[in-house]
Order: C-alpha cells, then sequence, then structure tokens
C-alpha cells in the first residue's frame, strides 16, 4: 500500500461498540432486484458479496417499514416478521465477506409509486404533491397513523437485530416520509407535527427515540444507529441550509453513531447560505464532534478519498464507484490504486455481478454512471 493512504485503512470504533476495519463504506442504492413478496433473491445476494469484502461497513439499499411506504419496485421488505429470514439472508452474506452490515429503513411517502402500495393509497405529512409530471396528491397522515409509523420503524429495527444486523440507518433524505416531515413543501400541518422548523423535528426526532429505545431493550451486542439526511431542497418553500442546521444541531446529542450527509457532490456549497464553503464543513462545524459525520459524494479515486476525510469527516462512503470497482478498496490495500476503474462498458455486467433491473436501469438512464 501507498503510505499516504493509510488513514483509509485506519479501524474506527463508532460510539456503539461496532468497531470498523477502515473508512470505507457502501453507500446505500437501491438496486430493484427483490423479489414480490419482499423477500431477497439470490441476484441481489451475489451482489452485496461482491462488494463486501473490502469495505468496512455496508449499508443496504432501504427497507420499508410498513407495506403503505414501499418506494420501489423490486425492494425488499422489513414490515413484518415473516421478513426475518430474508434479512437474516441479507445480513449474513454481507458480514460473511468481512465487512459491517446496516439495515436502511424507510417509508417512501408521497413518493411511492401508487400500484406499489395497498389500496394505490398514498400518505404523507400533508396533502401536497410532488413538483413532478404525474405526481398523486397523497392523503395526510392523521396523528394515530403516524403515531403507527413510529412505532414501525421500531419493529423493522427490532427485526433488524434479530436477523444479525450491526445496525440501522433512518432514511431522513432524498425526499421521502421523514424528508416530508421535515421539509416546510411537504408539510403544511398545524398541529404538533408541523409548523416552524422546531415542529417540523417531531416526527423525525421521535423515530430516533423510538429505534434507540428498542436497541437499548432488544440489543444483547453493540448495535449501531445512524441517521441519513440531505441538507437542502429546490422547492420552494424547501429545507434551507439553516433548517439543517437546526437539525444537525439536535441531532448530535442523540448519542447516534454517526449522521450520513447525502450529497452527489462532496464538495458542493449551499443554495441557501451566504457561505462559499462545502455544506460538508458547514455541517462538521456545527456537529463539533458530537458525533461522527458520513460524507458521500462523487468520490471516485484514492486521493478523492484522502482529500474528503482529511476534512475531518471520519468515514467515506462510495455509492456508485464501488458498482463501477467492486475492487476499489482491495486494490487501494495492495498499492494497485491506479487500476481502479472509473467507467463501464455494456458488456460488464456479469463481470461486476449486477442483477438484471439495475443494470437496465444504468444503461437507460443517460448520465447516471460513466458507461463508455
Amino acid at each position: 500500500m501507498n503510505s499516504k493512504f493509510k488513514p483509509l485503512f485506519e479501524s474506527f470504533s463508532l460510539s456503539s461498540g461496532v468497531e470498523l476495519d477502515n473508512r470505507i463504506v457502501l453507500a446505500p442504492m437501491t438496486n430493484f432486484s427483490s423479489h414480490e413478496d419482499g423477500t431477497v433473491s439470490d441476484a441481489e445476494i451475489a451482489y452485496y458479496e461482491r462488494r463486501s469484502n473490502g469495505a468496512g461497513l455496508v449499508i443496504t439499499a432501504c427497507t420499508y417499514v410498513t407495506p403503505n411506504g414501499k418506494g420501489f419496485p423490486g425492494e425488499f421488505a422489513g414490515d413484518r416478521d415473516e421478513m426475518i429470514p430474508s434479512l437474516t439472508r441479507l445480513a449474513s452474506a454481507i458480514k460473511g465477506q468481512g465487512a459491517k452490515a446496516i439495515l436502511q429503513i424507510f417509508h417512501g411517502g408521497r413518493s411511492c409509486p401508487p400500484e406499489l402500495v395497498p389500496n394505490g393509497e398514498i400518505v404523507s405529512a400533508s396533502a401536497v404533491a410532488e413538483e413532478k409530471e404525474g405526481s398523486v396528491v397523497p392523503r395526510a397522515l392523521t396523528d394515530a397513523e403516524i403515531e403507527g409509523i413510529i412505532r414501525d420503524f421500531g419493529e423493522t429495527t427490532r427485526r433488524a437485530i434479530e436477523a444479525g444486523y450491526d445496525g440501522v440507518e433512518i432514511h431522513g433524505a432524498n425526499g421521502y416520509l421523514i424528508h416530508q416531515f421535515f421539509s416546510p413543501h411537504s408539510n403544511r400541518r398545524d398541529d404538533r407535527w408541523g409548523g416552524d422548523v422546531n415542529k417540523r423535528m417531531t416526527f423525525p426526532l421521535a423515530i430516533v427515540d423510538e429505534v434507540k429505545r428498542i436497541v437499548a431493550e432488544h440489543a444483547k451486542q453493540p448495535f449501531a444507529v445512524g441517521y441519513r439526511f440531505s441538507p437542502e431542497e429546490a422547492e420552494t418553500p424547501g429545507i434551507s441550509m439553516d433548517d439543517s442546521i437546526q437539525l444537525v444541531n439536535t441531532l448530535a446529542d442523540k448519542g447516534l453513531d454517526y449522521i450520513h450527509v447525502s450529497l452527489m457532490d462532496f464538495w458542493s456549497a449551499s443554495r441557501t447560505m451566504d457561505d462559499n464553503r462545502p455544506r460538508i464543513e458547514i455541517i462538521l462545524e456545527t456537529v463539533g464532534g458530537r458525533t461522527p459525520v458520513m460524507g458521500v459524494g462523487s468520490i471516485h479515486t484514492a486521493d478523492d478519498a484522502l482529500k474528503a476525510l482529511e476534512t475531518g469527516v471520519p468515514l467515506i462512503a462510495l455509492g456508485r464507484e464501488l458498482i463501477v470497482e467492486p475492487d476499489w478498496v482491495g486494490k487501494v490495500a495492495d498499492g494497485h490504486e491506479s487500476e481502479i476503474k472509473t467507467t463501464l462498458t455494456k458488456d460488464d455486467q456479469e463481470r461486476l455481478v449486477i442483477p438484471d433491473p439495475l443494470w437496465n436501469a444504468i444503461i437507460n438512464t443517460p448520465g447516471w454512471f460513466p458507461v463508455v
């Protein structure tokens, strides 16, 4: 190994006691490849095994915590105890390759396709549709339903513990239900679940508290809890950087194992603040060392990862990069970082062990992946 990359391979201890072998994380990415009944497929297992033999931590694609939260075709389920064997199979595949396994837990809210949820009924914080063509106006959840979904996040966490995961990541990013409650665009409520920025935090924080309560009650060994969020959104009114600073400041005192900043570009600057620094630096300053911050976004090479680590972010997540180059970590460890592939071709599916639905999305979504 080139000695300058040693910091990427230093071990890291999460506050829960989960020990990571290195600083590289497989980011959570939907692969559309589970069975219709919500169980994990053989193709998914092979895909994760191919990418779990180098990263210190693997975060799965999101699993839905309740039937009306299924956000994608081919998404695997965590909403009932019958899914524990399926969840166990995935955790075992990841851990069998040496990585720690984190289950990302999720509700799609107004982003769910009607054909994937019971009776085609889409729900959200308020009856406000997404700003995109063909969007359905969701039904606003009742107080009792909101309480039920909070419990569902806890119950899926219990299943993750029973299935052998090393932790869960609460998916509060990318426009899904938790994000929808925090956003002034999608949350127009005037009860205890909506209003000013502090009231819009009520639902996300209630989920954090419930998940942590379940972990304290059920986990017999170290079990991590992370939280993923998107710092800003394009809608007006939308989540601003100031809103997110307040959220992060609160989350940093919640005893989480990490806060995961969902960005397309690690170094991107704020759209809503008069501060030209990268958003990740503003977030690190806000957190002030109280909780580890995980960064992600267009980190392609070992030099990119090292530069990101030098900001003070202790964990670097790679998404598309580990799809294109499953041996990314091994090549850096062996001193072959110059051989890391950063593009793929239409003939690479079998070599890269990518399931058909994900491969079709990669090939047919221009600009998403560097296909040459």
